[in-house]
């Protein structure tokens, strides 16, 4: 079972090297599963006892069912989408003494440089062209080769490269596409990917992802390594739990949303009110009163589930000194002071009486004290959708590498919680 997991999960990671990637390999496993796509811009007819998903902007989803009697409050579980990459910029080629052509890139989020260096790259997402039918539309792009490479100075013309090095984005980090002869080529490779004329494309949201595939390794294949584990991890294992779940007595919602590595704010991150509006959709559509939804809500209960830094064999002591994590001893239940994680004594109650009910170990994640940590969705989406939240993740290493490693059974612990968690 748990080979049979690790499989599907490397499939979905290796086919997802964008968010518009993710989020289109989710639709198809909605569809296979007999939900009916809803549309934000159409009037919705919901029935007891159904399912459906709705996405916004191809890069975030919320998919839910609708239990056939009263509901008794909701279940939410929220991922995100996206993961930190270097995104082509507009008008992307730079010639360099007419010998080689690079591409303009710039960060999205916040990644770790190093790893992107002397390793093959390509380029993944969507582009929007006209059609003469339905206007304005998204196609997804995926270059499936090893095309780009960002080459590192050699250690003779910087002999302090092994001293400490301060990447400049403009400058180092900058992948070489071709020789000069691949001058004007690149948006022509695209549309070609797309299927379209290059003169059809009058928009683009293209990112650079790592070709090196999941690999299973350790003494005894404990340790899976990916690119994106943060966090669609979390977004794979949440939906077959979502999946697998009896969902009988609650509104039973699936979320991921984009943006969470630039801060939530756009109309597709957790600070939008995507969430709110679906919820509220819901229940005008089923005949609740805004009352019941406030009611519903008060009811209510989300796991906002984004991947946790395990303890670092290399430097335990950047570690809490008493809440220290560890590849494949279950899922992370995080905590902070001041709300960067909105877990508190109920939420942590309540999730972990869940993950009792379904024998999942649980452990726990503190920043050091004298250490700033990370931020996740949990806390900006309760401005919008205020319930009762945990905030959790599956513990993996060198979070915000673009080839991240993590262990292999705590996958199936995510699953477990959350089918126990869509009761």
């Amino acid at each position: 079972m748990e080979r049979s997991i690790l499989k599907e999960l490397s499939l979905f990671l290796e086919t997802s090297p964008s968010c518009f990637h993710a989020i289109d390999n989710i639709k198809n496993i909605l569809f296979g599963e007999q939900f009916t796509q809803l549309h934000e811009n159409k009037k919705w007819k919901l029935n007891n006892g159904s399912r459906y998903f709705v996405t916004r902007n191809d890069s975030s989803i919320i998919a839910f069912t609708v239990p056939d009697r009263e509901m008794a409050g909701m279940r939410i579980i929220a991922s995100h989408s996206d993961s930190p990459a270097f995104k082509v910029k507009e008008n992307p080629e730079l010639e360099t003494d007419g010998q080689y052509i690079r591409l303009n890139v710039e960060r999205y989020g916040g990644m770790l440089c190093a790893p992107w260096l002397d390793r093959p790259l390509s380029v993944a997402g969507r582009v929007i062209v006209k059609d003469r039918q339905r206007g304005l539309c998204s196609r997804l792009v995926n270059i499936d080769r090893d095309l780009l490479l960002i080459p590192n100075l050699a250690i003779h013309m910087n002999r302090e490269a092994n001293d400490g090095y301060k990447y400049n984005a403009q400058k180092d980090m900058l992948p070489l596409y071709g020789a000069f002869t691949a001058k004007g080529t690149f948006m022509k490779l695209i549309a070609d990917a797309a299927g379209v004329e290059e003169s059809d494309i009058l928009g683009q949201d293209l990112f650079l992802y790592n070709r090196q595939k999941a690999s299973i390794w350790g003494a005894s294949e404990e340790f899976i390594s990916c690119g994106r584990l943060d966090d669609l991890q979390c977004a794979f294992a949440s939906l077959k739990g979502f999946l697998a779940g009896e969902k009988a007595s609650h509104l039973a919602v699936y979320c991921v949303l984009d943006s969470e590595e630039v801060g939530n704010t756009t109309k597709q991150g957790a600070a939008s009110t995507f969430l709110y509006d679906t919820l509220t959709r819901i229940h005008d559509s089923l005949c609740y009163t805004h009352e019941d939804y406030l009611i519903h809500l008060a009811d209510s209960f989300m796991i906002s589930a984004d991947n946790a830094h395990a303890v670092h064999p290399n430097h335990p002591d950047k570690s809490d000194p008493s809440n220290r994590p560890y590849l494949n001893g279950g899922i992370v239940l995080k905590f902070n002071a001041n709300q960067k994680y909105c877990t508190d004594g109920i939420s942590a109650a309540m999730f972990r009486d869940i993950c009792s009910a379904a024998g999942v170990p649980v452990q726990t994640f503190a920043n050091r004290s004298d250490m700033a940590g990370g931020s996740t969705l949990g806390n900006i989406s309760n401005t919008q959708v205020a319930l009762n939240t945990a905030d959790i993740g599956l513990p993996q290493l060198a979070m915000h590498s673009p080839y991240e490693t993590a262990g292999v059974k705590d996958t199936a612990y995510l699953i477990r919680a959350a089918a126990a968690f869509y009761c």
